[in-house]
């Protein structure tokens, strides 16, 4: 039962209601006046104002407008939902005629809103109420949909226009309809129904400024692209416009073009070697992730690396640039989610000899690697462990005694005493057993740091 204490509301002959706050009595004529009843198509206004074009069905229209604000003397106090048929008990609360007859039915006997012992078992229907509940949502509902109407009527005209004007001018109607299709979900459908992502791709090629480039894919980023959409979009013109907006348009720019091209890279159709053959696109996505004036731009930006780096014939695209040190530089400052994708990456780029070696070279890797150890979550220290061990493996003369350095054995101890899985309990005893080599047992135990890893 909810803890609900809603104004109590007085009835006089049916007619007068109490809508809570002020303490206000509102009859007909009052809430018609105030706006709470008022005219609108599709339903009778009384007074003789309106006349009804079609009986619109309540149910319908409170699910479909679930989202907008609702009178709290709609509200019924047991279900805190817009009551469709109120009834109103001796005490004068009104309730759901379903859910007040539920609570009867547990045996109870009392007003669930004022807890009183009902003298007078019987439920009166609130005619007044039930019609200021459905002239208010038919007012509503019938101006949402010519919202909707004028909306997609201006998708369509938009359209329409980008097919004659050039420019400036296509400029402003791309605008326009990105502000059209970004604010409302019917745009949306409309523009994808009527061919609009046929046309706006076609908008795209090795000729077409960033101005015009940078509001087309703010609309396609936006678009539900089907197959043939997605594959239309792979042309090499396409795709290296997007490339070079990425490396040069806005930081919304660069962060839409993103996540077009992880959209199509997502596209069972995707071709690695075809789509992104250039290293100028890794090259912008770590420009991208390294921005700290915006920190909005780096989660599109790793996930479009990780969905790169997942094909093996694109990791070493990502080592040859840098992807392994400018990835390390950045692990420190990342959230909890962007340093799971980091990881990702940079165990995926641990497969090549090229990048192990690029992990080892890099002095940051193992002190970074180690600090995350035991500290985030367990997934993150399953892919550090990844990492450290593909490094230590191949160059244990050099990393291991560094990792040792950096604290890494005490971390182990700490991970192998945890409650974390055997597999990574297994791989962390190996990698302890392959950092103690070069050292005598007693160094080794010092060097653990036992009394530090209890406390």
């Amino acid at each position: 039962m909810p803890m609900y204490q809603p104004p109590s509301r007085k009835r006089d002959g049916d007619v007068k209601l109490d809508m809570g706050g002020g303490g206000q009595v509102l009859d007909l004529e009052t809430a018609v006046k105030d706006g709470i009843l008022g005219c609108g198509g599709g339903f009778i206004c009384g007074g003789g104002g309106g006349v009804a074009t079609e009986k619109l069905d309540l149910t319908k229209m409170i699910e479909e407008l679930e989202s907008i604000e609702v009178p709290s003397v709609f509200i019924c106090p047991i279900s805190l939902e817009p009551m469709q048929d109120p009834v109103t008990l001796c005490t004068g609360q009104t309730y759901e005629r379903a859910n007040i007859l539920k609570w009867f039915s547990f045996g109870h006997n009392t007003c669930p809103t004022t807890m009183q012992e009902l003298w007078d078992d019987s439920i009166t229907p609130n005619k007044t109420l039930h019609q200021l509940i459905y002239s208010w949502f038919s007012q509503k509902y019938v101006a949402v949909k010519k919202r909707s109407e004028d909306v997609q009527g201006r998708a369509l005209e938009l359209l329409e226009t980008l097919k004659k004007v050039k420019g400036q001018a296509r400029v402003q109607a791309l605008k326009e309809l990105r502000q059209v299709v970004t604010t409302h979900g019917s745009a949306k459908k409309t523009t994808v129904d009527s061919g609009g992502v046929t046309l706006i791709s076609s908008l795209l090629g090795p000729f077409t400024s960033h101005a015009v480039g940078s509001e087309a894919i703010g609309i396609l980023v936006n678009l539900d692209l089907n197959s043939e959409s997605k594959k239309n979009l792979m042309q090499p013109s396409k795709i290296s416009l997007m490339v070079d907006m990425l490396n040069e348009g806005s930081i919304e720019t660069k962060i839409n073009c993103t996540k077009l091209i992880q959209i199509l890279m997502e596209g069972k159709d995707f071709n690695s070697e075809e789509v992104v053959s250039s290293l100028s696109l890794v090259v912008g996505l770590l420009r991208l992730v390294k921005d700290k004036r915006h920190s909005n731009r780096v989660l599109p930006g790793l996930c479009l690396l990780k969905t790169i780096c997942s094909h093996e014939s694109l990791r070493n695209s990502a080592v040859s640039v840098g992807a392994v040190p400018q990835l390390i530089e950045i692990l420190p400052g990342l959230n909890n989610e962007c340093l799971e994708l980091a990881l990702n990456i940079l165990e995926d780029l641990s497969t090549l000899p090229e990048g192990r070696l690029a992990l080892k070279d890099c002095p940051n890797t193992i002190p970074n690697l180690v600090r995350l150890l035991m500290k985030v979550s367990e997934s993150c220290t399953q892919l550090a462990l990844s990492i450290l061990w593909a490094v230590c493996k191949l160059f244990p003369e050099e990393c291991a005694s560094l990792a040792v350095e950096a604290g890494l054995a005490a971390k182990l101890l700490l991970v192998i005493q945890s409650g974390c899985n055997a597999v990574l309990k297994q791989r962390a005893a190996e990698l302890l057993k392959l950092c103690s080599l070069n050292y005598t047992a007693t160094i080794f135990i010092s060097k653990c740091k036992l009394t530090r890893t209890i406390q």
